[in-house]
């Protein structure tokens, strides 16, 4: 196997493994609307060479707004600008997967701390301070709802996949981890009932979908959590094969449940040395050898050659990666010309700055350049 070869994914041809993570870019409108900043973003994005493009994160219900600037897909109104996104990046011959997230407790935007936002259980989140409303039946099939509408709406828009966001603390990821999840019934307990929610996504999403669309999904490796309160990769196992009998195509890993209060991020800073790269490169072995359905290692991917090593000693498939493509959006196509080319991002975590995203380093090669 090579990284630079075309593969398939059920209904989806990649053109090599290397896969544009999704990243929170804060430049869709108060309501979601995709600008003409995004639809630049992922123009740039699909002419550098990507195999896929994974979008940030889409709000799935108006109630729950994770952030602000997210890209909105709660009503039908969305279907044609988003068909127009996913027309630009189709015609550079690039595939688009939206990634859709439901925040819960997990939500930071400022207009949205006093509403009613919804938990597996009433527990405090410990980085937000909001306790949810414990979900009730209803609630879960509300959920359950949004998000089969959300991928329906994708599908008719043209994207050729969508992620659930199943990672980081974010409402789904919080029934799969015992601090949020406190229930006593079908939905909690064992792993298979915290599982559960994410098996009836799935087979709504399917049933919606039909059999030629790519369901992916984003998923904890670990919640860095204590002892007791959060997932382990043993755990992580068992979710995965849970999640691929339910239905799922391809499963990114991750890690870091931001619930937990610690300030930990799954983006890791000063990755400056060949062995920080890759850093969840152990823990997605295990769970690749566990199921049959491709994995996706995500996490300080930084150099070719190490990821081709990577793809010919173990049984991870595909390669994700999203800070140094907002630094290099053409990385890829520069890796064809030469796979020993070395990104300039150096995972600072400089891409947020107050009011908008973007790269620290190529502003300064800009501002260099103006001098």
């Amino acid at each position: 196997m090579k990284l630079i070869e075309t593969t398939k994914v059920r209904n989806i041809k990649l053109s090599n493994r290397i896969i544009r993570s999704a990243l929170w870019m804060n430049m869709a409108d108060k309501d979601g609307r995709i600008t003409p900043q995004l639809y630049q973003v992922y123009e740039e994005l699909s002419k550098g060479g990507v195999g896929m493009i994974i979008t940030g994160y889409s709000m799935v219900d108006p109630n729950d707004r994770p952030n602000p600037g997210m890209m909105g897909i709660y009503d039908d109104s969305f279907i044609d600008e988003h068909k127009k996104l996913v027309d630009i990046v189709h015609s550079n011959g690039t595939p688009i997967s939206i990634q859709l997230a439901y925040g819960g407790s997990q939500t930071n935007h400022p207009d949205f701390q006093d509403a009613v936002l919804f938990g597996p259980s009433a527990v405090k989140n410990r980085t937000t301070g909001i306790t949810p409303k414990e979900m009730c039946k209803e609630d879960i099939q509300h959920l359950v709802t949004m998000f089969t509408n959300a991928a329906t709406r994708a599908q008719k828009a043209g994207y050729d996949a969508i992620e659930l966001h199943g990672a980081h603390g974010y409402l789904l990821s919080q029934f799969l981890t015992p601090f949020c999840n406190r229930r006593t019934d079908e939905y909690g307990g064992s792993i298979e009932n915290r599982s559960r929610i994410f098996v009836d996504v799935i087979k709504s999403v399917r049933k919606a979908v039909g059999e030629d669309f790519t369901i992916m999904v984003k998923m904890n490796h670990d919640d860095y959590m204590d002892e007791g309160e959060g997932l382990r990769v043993s755990h992580a196992i068992e979710i995965a094969k849970t999640l691929e009998y339910a239905g799922a195509d391809l499963l990114e890993i991750s890690g870091v449940n931001e619930t937990s209060g610690k300030g930990f991020s799954p983006a890791r800073t000063k990755i400056n040395k060949p062995e920080l790269q890759s850093y969840f490169l152990e823990p997605t072995k295990q769970i690749a050898e566990a199921v049959d359905i491709p994995i996706i290692l995500m996490g300080g991917n930084r150099n070719f050659n190490h990821l081709q090593d990577i793809l010919d000693e173990t049984k991870i498939k595909y390669f994700s990666m999203a800070r140094p493509l907002l630094c290099e959006p053409s990385l890829v196509n520069k890796w064809k010309d030469n796979a020993n080319y070395k990104p300039l991002c150096v995972s600072c975590n400089g891409c947020y700055r107050e009011g908008e995203v973007g790269c620290v380093i190529q502003e300064k090669r800009r501002n260099n350049k103006n001098d």
